[in-house]
């Protein structure tokens, strides 16, 4: 590891989603199925970072017959920054479970969804949130508007991205179900749920 600038151990972005990959398992995984687990990159540039952070001690890497295998070293000093950097954004996911629960009026159903809950979101990437209004609940309620501006506040404070929210209430979602729009299908593809039922069976159980 390089002592002198230890903040390069994670320098390219390859490195941070081997990092995730090997993480979420205690099982020795060959290069070519952390390339397939990984979220982004090439075997080739997957096979470059798992080098790059062997060479750190970050990685164990042992040779099985013509393969090798690797594994996250849990023992090394940074292994438990490098995991938390790599799941910031399931952290992000359970901080808006938490915020959400803590409304005093809760929606019917909230998710992430775009880049942010496929994982590719970047520094310039807004994080997308649907909200479902209640239908007994006034869009100017002042508490409610509360509610929203408060959470948009914290997220970028907890990201320094950007919350995009759209808001729908309750009495749209039957004829967005029937009329399905691209949007609709893009929810019920790749959302996180964050309250309420997923939005696949939202807009299917609602449709006319």
């Amino acid at each position: 590891m390089n002592l002198g600038s230890p903040h390069r151990l994670l320098a390219h972005p390859l490195d941070g989603a081997v990092v995730a990959v090997l993480s979420a398992t205690t099982r020795p995984l060959t290069g070519r199925e952390v390339a397939r687990l990984a979220p982004e990159g090439s075997q080739p540039g997957i096979s470059k970072a798992l080098g790059r952070l062997a060479n750190e001690g970050l990685v164990d890497r042992q040779e099985a017959g013509n393969a090798l295998l690797y594994q996250l070293n849990r023992d090394h000093l940074a292994a438990p920054a490098a995991t938390m950097l790599a799941d910031l954004r399931n952290a992000l996911i359970e901080r808006l479970r938490k915020e959400l629960a803590s409304w005093e009026l809760q929606p019917l159903h909230a998710s992430i969804f775009g880049s942010a809950a496929r994982g590719d979101a970047d520094a310039g990437s807004d994080i997308d949130l649907l909200v479902v209004r209640p239908a007994d609940l006034a869009a100017d309620d002042p508490r409610w508007r509360g509610q929203l501006d408060g959470l948009t506040y914290s997220v970028k404070r907890w990201t320094g991205n950007a919350l995009s929210t759209s808001e729908l209430p309750e009495a749209d979602i039957p004829r967005l179900a029937d009329e399905r729009p691209p949007v609709i299908d893009a929810l019920s593809a790749d959302a996180t749920t964050l309250v309420g039922p997923d939005a696949s069976r939202l807009f299917r159980e609602r449709a006319t």
